[in-house]
């Protein structure tokens, strides 16, 4: 687990080091905006489509294999684009079409890496695994957008893209050495994957099996729905703090990169507590999510940018708190050979919200300004929030019939059933 810590910390900072970078040359070719956000939707756009496919991708792979082929495949990628932009060569078609490869590509990476790193530890220590995950993820996204300047600065662009592709495939060097934990979930054994193969492929590699789980499962679909509404509503910080910042509180971006450094410190301090959590639920994802939602009320209200610094480190660190809870309910709840479809599921649902949330968050500052958008974000969060756990809390329990003559079943079993 510390060796998997140490590489997804190296790709994380290369990853964002190449983000970081992407955007600056976008801009720097065609001079548009609008294409700096066309080739970031081209590249999320495969997680909408196929990412139901890329789960059952790899619930029927070996796991180490799978990863240490996708983050091979993502090394090979970025190592052409660092080429193309050395030899200058790169266009807009070229680098569209490479970051549409990396999005399909990621479908199969994301759900295999995560599910990686979970067989690195026991079943009891997975939600910690899983904040530790959080907290190598914040960091990497420090260090690499602190790496992109300095490597533009000295080396090029190319360079950034290079060393992203030598983070990738040191992930994949380390793979083949990683043993899973005693007692972790394993993929299912040769016999019993031959079995599922035959019947995955009549079945569309059993996509529909992971959405039928994920249908009838009210927990994954309360967390879809407390996600939902915390993505479209809120959560998108750069996009409502920076209006409000360089907006009504008259700073400039000076200002907004001292609100993005508080962001990101207090998205660490949510990490290394999330990782505490050691039976993290649905309730917990939502009660952390409506605390946010009330936060953003306050941060709304702010009349200083002091006081603003104040709310958003509290708003930062239950985002990330609740973000590993919700992230441990979705990998530990579905049975193991279904965990990748769910991830898949997942994917596609989170794109939605990713691609939708930030128009819809535009839409409501249009017409309420930015300091509404945040106060009625914050309110419809909260309440929604609130409602669902009204709802939830009257409905009745379901009731175990017992025929007669028949043995009452344990307490466990009954309440089992019930549950």
């Amino acid at each position: 687990m510390r060796w998997w810590s140490v590489a997804n910390f190296v790709s994380n900072a290369g990853t964002w080091m190449q983000l970081t970078v992407q955007n600056l040359l976008v801009l720097q070719i065609t001079g548009s905006a609008a294409a700096t956000g066309l080739s970031m939707s081209v590249q999320a756009a495969p997680a909408l489509l196929i990412s139901v496919f890329g789960g059952a991708a790899v619930d029927r792979w070996p796991r180490k294999l799978t990863a240490a082929v996708s983050q091979a495949l993502l090394g090979a990628v970025a190592f052409t684009t660092a080429l193309l932009v050395a030899l200058d060569r790169l266009d807009v078609t070229s680098l569209m079409v490479l970051a549409a490869v990396t999005g399909v590509i990621a479908t199969v990476d994301g759900p295999a890496c995560s599910l990686l790193g979970n067989d690195l530890v026991p079943p009891e220590d997975v939600p910690s695994a899983i904040g530790v995950g959080a907290l190598v993820h914040q960091s990497g996204r420090l260090t690499g957008a602190a790496l992109a300047g300095v490597t533009v600065g000295f080396l090029g662009t190319a360079a950034a893209y290079a060393a992203n592709g030598l983070s990738f495939l040191f992930v994949a060097s380390v793979i083949p050495f990683l043993r899973p934990a005693r007692g972790a979930a394993r993929t299912a054994g040769p016999a019993v994957r031959t079995a599922r193969g035959r019947r995955d492929a009549r079945g569309g590699m059993s996509v529909r099996e992971g959405l039928a789980f994920f249908a009838r499962r009210p927990r994954l679909l309360a967390l879809a729905g407390v996600t939902g509404v915390s993505a479209v509503f809120g959560r998108n910080y750069q996009l409502t703090l920076a209006v409000l910042v360089t907006g009504p509180l008259a700073g400039g971006a000076g200002s907004f990169g001292t609100v993005s450094t508080v962001l990101a410190v207090g998205g660490i301090v949510g990490a290394v507590l999330g990782a505490r959590l050691r039976r993290p639920s649905v309730r917990v994802v939502g009660a952390l999510a409506a605390a946010g939602g009330l936060l953003q009320v306050v941060a709304g209200l702010s009349p200083s940018l002091a006081v603003l610094l104040v709310m958003v480190l509290p708003m930062a660190v239950v985002e990330s708190v609740s973000d590993t809870a919700g992230t441990a309910v979705l990998q530990t709840d579905p049975p193991p050979h279904l965990r990748g479809r769910v991830l898949g599921v997942w994917g596609s649902i989170g794109t939605v919200w990713s691609l939708g949330g930030p128009p819809a968050l535009g839409l409501l500052m249009e017409l309420a300004g930015v300091r509404g958008a945040l106060m009625a974000g914050g309110l419809i969060i909260a309440a929604t929030i609130g409602a669902g756990y009204v709802l939830q809390s009257r409905r009745p329990a379901r009731a175990v019939p017992v025929t007669a003559g028949a043995a009452v079943p344990p307490a466990p079993a009954a309440l089992g059933t019930a549950a």
